[in-house]
């Protein structure tokens, strides 16, 4: 698109959705989202972008091949889901490490739920990502 009103909305929007997209990720432990929706919200924010620009910019933005982030959120997933087997427990058996806790207190948990989340996010964001651009440079 050729609008100076469109990009300079879209480079707004753009912030806003990636800022929102991690909110979301990071909600849906005990609310209603998560990676998948995460993933998507991003996704939208670079599908944005990419109706400002075009398709070597989105790409200099993403900073990393599309691809490869959809592949690394999935090798991320399914460490997280093995995490259990290799702790003597179930495949996708939440696991909890609490840190900088006290004598008192048991400090900030961390999950392998939220790494799980973190590779859904990731790969959901990649392949839509990718999908969009290749959609695009065939048309």
């Amino acid at each position: 698109m050729n609008s100076l009103i469109y990009k300079v909305g879209a480079n707004l929007l753009f912030g806003i959705l990636l800022v929102f997209s991690i909110f979301m990720l990071l909600r849906g432990h005990n609310e209603p989202g998560g990676g998948f929706i995460g993933g998507l919200i991003g996704a939208v924010a670079f599908i944005v972008y990419k109706m400002s620009e075009n398709i070597a910019a989105t790409k200099k933005v993403l900073r990393v091949n599309p691809e490869h982030l959809a592949v690394f959120g999935l090798t991320i997933a399914l460490a997280a889901g093995l995490m259990g087997p290799a702790l003597g427990e179930g495949v996708f058996a939440g696991q909890w490490l609490f840190v900088g806790g006290t004598e008192d207190t048991k400090g900030w948990p961390i999950s392998s739920v939220l790494l799980f989340d973190i590779g859904v996010y990731l790969t959901v964001l990649g392949a839509i990502v990718a999908l969009v651009l290749e959609m695009e440079r065939h048309l």
